[in-house]
């Protein structure tokens, strides 16, 4: 059964590779730490912060094709964790049919803060239960 989470937190770093961004489960205590490149994290954490950019960037042209194909974003589900890698679907609906791409979990969830209003966003329990060790 997926989780209700939020985007609770943004840690950008200069000096390191990857970033990391926390969800937090609606209505409950866990966090889940997630570590992202920079481009993914800056995207993010302008789009929380409000920032427009002067022209569409990667994860604005990604809601503007699909919302332009007459489909509807559903939400984000970071579905599995292989081999130290999180698996993630991005979920749209077209014509009654609900459609579910394959996406790294930093870009569905930049696509979930793109959108307005911001796409729910879940986690797996399986996945949840993996990472905390649960």
């Amino acid at each position: 059964m997926p989780v209700p989470m939020e985007l609770s937190r943004i840690i950008i770093s200069e000096i390191n590779d990857h970033q990391v961004i926390y969800l937090k489960e609606i209505g409950g205590e866990r966090t889940f730490p997630i570590l992202i490149g920079l481009f993914e994290a800056t995207s993010i954490d302008r789009r929380v912060k409000g920032w427009e950019a002067p022209r569409p960037l990667t994860h604005d042209l990604i809601v503007s094709v699909v919302e332009h194909l007459g489909a509807e974003f559903q939400d984000v589900v970071i579905s599995e964790l292989k081999d130290h890698t999180y698996f993630a679907r991005l979920r749209v609906r077209q014509d009654g049919e609900l459609i579910e791409v394959d996406a790294r979990p930093s870009d569905a969830i930049a696509v979930a803060v793109t959108c307005n209003p911001t796409l729910p966003i879940y986690v797996n329990e399986d996945v949840l239960n993996d990472v905390l060790g649960e």
